[in-house]
């Protein structure tokens, strides 16, 4: 959902000193086996709508060649025994936002293809390109909206980077024109003023809304919207949406809102794990405690999956199920979506937890897995994939059990193919383990021998530049529907008589009881991308202000999203500050996602200047 108070969406997981994808690439270089012909025989197989009993699924390459009783296959063909497992078509999250590691993640837990809902345009070209050239065979495909359509300060602007907005109706066409221009695979739209999660923030009109709508189809895309309330659902579909990003928790549905629905054949992703941590349940804790699941989790993941949204104004995900079960009863496809990775969620695995809550909420287990496979396909227009058929791309999950049965039985996984190339899930379950095993050893171990001095910003540039990472912006409490403002100007005159520093001021909201206006130090490899950081152990930074106490908040990746802070006392005249990193939530810097030196939350105008900002 990504616009809840205090949470940073851009947030993906690593260890230290080295990323999962570089650790595979560096143990197990040929993890990753070429397609090959197979055949997997006598197995349950869901076909994306129906089950065939003890049938045969053989794959020649990249394509399943046929499916049917006791094949005839050639010498040389791999025979898998199905014998008591079920076949499925590989997963499709329907709702996600994707960086870093998340696609390797999706995968080794049956996602082949992830639908992204916004994500950095960098990341976004950099995946299409491995796409393209054949590259990316140990990741889940991705198909993504890029930068979703939102009012100048609504939703998608607050993440610390510039995105284009709509103001009217006019700009639409250009707007959705450059999106297209851009890879866009189809269109996310924002019309939610987070009225109902406690605060505000300004949103498009239903006019805007309309006009960017009408302008998608005539780029012949779809454009899916994001919605938080019922009436906001209901303008969504009313300005011809062709479907919704999430369902409501604000309310139970009226009596003729599924009907509603079916009227206007508009698809519906409820993303019942992101409402069910809104509604302040950990919706991942059960998945970072099972078995089936736990060896292929990151530590990071773990603990995000544990989760839940600090919203101030809790909902009720119980109206979301309650509508899910209309919807399904009144024939609206359901798309199943984590809308990973916010609190209570995983890439791959949360895809498992939301098909537990739509049976939960009255589907059968055939629809949630539909929900999971054909019907993605069909909605979005894959039609190479999401069913087993003759000509259909080999993405494929074979489970121990019957998911039809126990919707739980997808969580076992014996092997899982994209495009009939085996993933090496032992080698990805090793690699977790290795890391998991390492890090903290090797951290308290090696840390006097590793810890160096590093410089991030010293100013002397005459500019707000760092030496590492993606930089310094302005961070506010917008997020959170605050009107705190901030800004921040190079200027002479630094500590120990150095030529410049960083001057940060600005007005605090009397609004918000936590309200804040500051900067931000970005030190990944785009905004909230985590950064290991433990070979120091302090944070060390000159400051002088007019004498009010400011903060240091520190975001990390395993913190939930959920800044620490400490404080200082400014003063007249230049003092230097050493807070040790231990002290942000006892993090050892191996996920460190910003930085943020801030005033508030006491309200009025404030100054203070910051210079040789560093680690040590």
């Amino acid at each position: 959902m990504m616009f809840h108070q205090n949470v940073a969406p851009l947030g993906g997981q690593s260890w230290p000193r080295i990323t999962l994808v570089a650790l595979m690439a560096g143990i197990f270089p040929n993890a990753w086996a070429l397609a090959e012909s197979v055949v997997i025989r006598n197995a349950r197989v869901f076909d994306g709508r129906n089950i065939i009993d003890g049938a045969d699924v053989q794959v020649e390459g990249n394509t399943i060649k046929a499916v049917g009783k006791q094949l005839q296959t050639s010498i040389g063909t791999k025979v898998i025994d199905g014998t008591g497992a079920t076949l499925l078509p590989g997963l499709i999250d329907a709702h996600t936002h994707t960086w870093g590691d998340a696609l390797n993640e999706a995968i080794v837990f049956g996602v082949t293809t992830e639908l992204d809902m916004f994500t950095d345009l960098k990341y976004l070209h950099e995946i299409k390109q491995r796409e393209a050239a054949g590259k990316n065979r140990n990741m889940a495909d991705l198909r993504s909206a890029g930068t979703l359509a939102t009012a100048p300060g609504g939703h998608g602007t607050e993440y610390g980077f510039s995105i284009p907005t709509l103001s009217k109706p006019a700009e639409a066409k250009e707007w959705v024109n450059a999106r297209i221009k851009e890879g866009s695979d189809y269109i996310k739209i924002v019309y939610d003023d987070c009225r109902a999660y406690g605060f505000e923030r300004p949103t498009l009109t239903k006019g805007t809304m309309k006009a960017v709508i009408d302008a998608t189809h005539e780029q012949g895309k779809i454009a899916v919207v994001h919605i938080g309330t019922q009436q906001q659902a209901r303008d969504a579909i009313e300005a011809g949406a062709d479907g919704l990003a999430h369902l409501f928790a604000d309310s139970a549905p009226t009596s003729d809102f599924a009907a509603f629905v079916a009227k206007h054949h508009v698809f519906v992703v409820p993303t019942l794990s992101v409402l069910e941590g809104i509604s302040g349940r950990p919706s991942g804790e059960s998945l970072a405690t099972d078995p089936r699941v736990v060896p292929y989790l990151t530590t990071a993941n773990i603990d995000n999956l544990k989760k839940a949204f600090p919203i101030a104004v809790p909902l009720n995900e119980k109206h979301a199920e309650q509508t899910t079960r209309e919807l399904s009863a009144a024939g609206v496809p359901i798309l199943a979506g984590t809308d990973a990775p916010n609190p209570g969620t995983a890439h791959g695995a949360s895809l498992h937890r939301e098909l537990e809550l739509l049976v939960r909420s009255g589907m059968t287990p055939i629809e949630a897995l539909a929900s999971a496979t054909a019907a993605p396909s069909a909605m979005f227009r894959l039609e190479d994939r999401g069913q087993i058929a003759a000509g259909k791309r080999a993405d494929l999950v074979l489970v121990k059990g019957d998911p039809t049965r126990d919707i739980t039985a997808t969580r076992e996984i014996i092997s899982v193919w994209k495009a009939g190339v085996l993933v090496d899930r032992e080698a990805y379950r090793t690699a977790i383990a290795k890391a998991k095993q390492d890090a903290r050893p090797a951290q308290t171990v090696n840390a006097a021998a590793n810890r160096e001095n590093r410089i991030i910003s010293d100013f002397e540039e005459n500019e707000p530049s760092a030496k590492f990472g993606t930089g310094w912006s302005i961070s506010t409490d917008s997020i959170a529907g605050g009107k705190s403002t901030a800004e921040m100007k190079s200027v002479a005159g630094g500590a120990t008589g150095s030529k410049y520093s960083l001057r940060v001021s600005g007005n605090i909201d009397d609004g918000l009881p936590f309200a804040w206006a500051g900067v931000m130090f970005s030190p990944g490899a785009h905004v909230f991308a985590p950064a290991n950081l433990s070979a120091n152990k302090d944070l060390t930074f000159w400051a002088k202000g007019d004498g009010k106490t400011y903060r240091v908040m520190v975001f990390t990746a395993s913190g939930g999203r959920i800044p620490a802070q400490q404080t200082f006392a400014s003063e007249r005249d230049w003092k230097q500050y050493k807070l040790p990193l231990a002290s942000f939530n006892n993090t050892d810097g191996h996920d460190i996602a910003a930085i943020l030196f801030v005033g508030g939350p006491t309200a009025g105008p404030f100054e203070f200047w910051v210079d040789d900002v560093g680690l040590q």
